[in-house]
């Protein structure tokens, strides 16, 4: 299918001081939550505009409401405990860290929706075609489910993960009857599956990753059923983690690629490309036709401008393996996974983003 859209961002942007300060204050209850949200439209109303400015084909809100790209979950639904964690990060500062994820220690109850503060102003104010990012359920059976915690109420990775994919097909059903016609389901822990390191120690615990991960998808894909397709993009987005410009997993899609492009039920996959940690575009030749990929070649994770000229190049080299109708470019992940953004500038984003729309235009205009 030839992609709908060539020039893309994945969701978030650098989010200005200003709202970091904000942000900061309402944690300390120095204003108020009407304050905050003041803010937030403020910035959102100045990210649509820049993006209309430089051409993005289609729209976000950079993600300026979220504390992280999958806030989302803890503040729409009960049942999740604190946990902290270790994790390994690799690049700028990286090394072991202590960090507080999700752990299920009850049943999930959804209270309200995910993104009903987002999308009513998303929607009002895109001058443009926009999507609305959502976390896929997948990712909270790898980071979520804890060991004589979660399996008090959830005896087996499946239980759990069908609850989450209710959870996230109510949302996805929101959104399309309010309008939305393109989302987009966030599965960086996908890559997981695919990086040596992490396999091997799922196979030392007694599990099968690729069993795993087969179920990850078939959850995921539930996500979808009974949701009207007309007018519709679902687009699904991997990564090997984005943190601070960190990376948690590393390694090509060779070992995921026949189940990821083959059985995942959506229309567009992007993915991260921008540097040899991905491995080649060979996995490429096993997207069915019919469906597209956004070639995530550019960095969010430094700021050095990427040469078009390469960035031509490596979409010809990409092009051998799939059609070039199929392809269209965007950075490799979003600017701020986490609030604090990654470590560049708003200046050095909107270059990469003006790099984006020049290149897509000069490859398929």
């Amino acid at each position: 299918m030839p992609a709908r859209f060539r020039a893309e961002q994945v969701g978030s942007l650098l989010r200005p001081a200003e709202l970091l300060q904000a942000r900061a204050a309402h944690g300390e209850s120095k204003i108020s939550l009407e304050e905050l949200r003041a803010k937030e439209d403020h910035a959102i109303r100045q990210a649509l505009e820049k993006q209309r400015r430089v051409g993005i084909d289609i729209l976000s809100d950079g993600e300026m409401r979220r504390g992280s790209w999958a806030t989302g979950m803890a503040e729409a639904v009960e049942g999740f405990v604190a946990q902290r964690v270790e994790l390994e990060w690799k690049g700028p500062g990286g090394g072991r860290e202590g960090s507080t994820l999700l752990a299920a220690g009850a049943k999930l109850k959804k209270t309200c929706k995910l993104t009903a503060h987002e999308l009513p102003f998303l929607k009002k104010h895109a001058p443009g075609a926009f999507k609305v990012t959502v976390p896929a359920p997948s990712n909270f059976v790898l980071a979520s489910y804890k060991a004589g915690v979660t399996d008090r109420f959830y005896p087996t990775h499946g239980d759990f993960l069908c609850d989450l994919a209710d959870i996230i097909r109510d949302e996805i059903q929101w959104l399309v009857s309010e309008g939305a016609t393109y989302i987009q389901l966030d599965a960086p822990y996908y890559s997981h599956y695919l990086d040596p390191t992490q396999r091997e120690r799922m196979r030392q615990t007694g599990r099968n990753p690729d069993a795993e991960f087969e179920n990850g998808i078939e959850g995921d894909n539930s996500c979808f059923r009974g949701i009207p397709r007309t007018n519709l993009t679902l687009a699904l987005h991997v990564c090997r983690g984005n943190n601070r410009s960190r990376w948690y997993t590393e390694g090509g899609y060779d070992v995921i690629a026949e189940k990821l492009f083959g059985r995942s039920d959506v229309d567009t996959f992007l993915l991260e490309y921008d540097t040899q940690r991905a491995g080649g575009f060979e996995p490429l030749r096993l997207v069915p036709r019919g469906k597209s990929v956004v070639l995530g070649l550019i960095t969010t994770k430094e700021p050095n401008l990427e040469s078009q000229d390469e960035l031509r190049r490596r979409i010809d080299e990409a092009a051998r393996f799939i059609p070039i109708e199929n392809l269209a470019l965007s950075p490799q992940c979003g600017f701020a996974s986490v609030a604090a953004g990654n470590l560049l500038s708003e200046d050095d984003q909107w270059r990469k983003l003006e790099l984006v729309v020049e290149t897509a235009r000069r490859v398929w205009d």
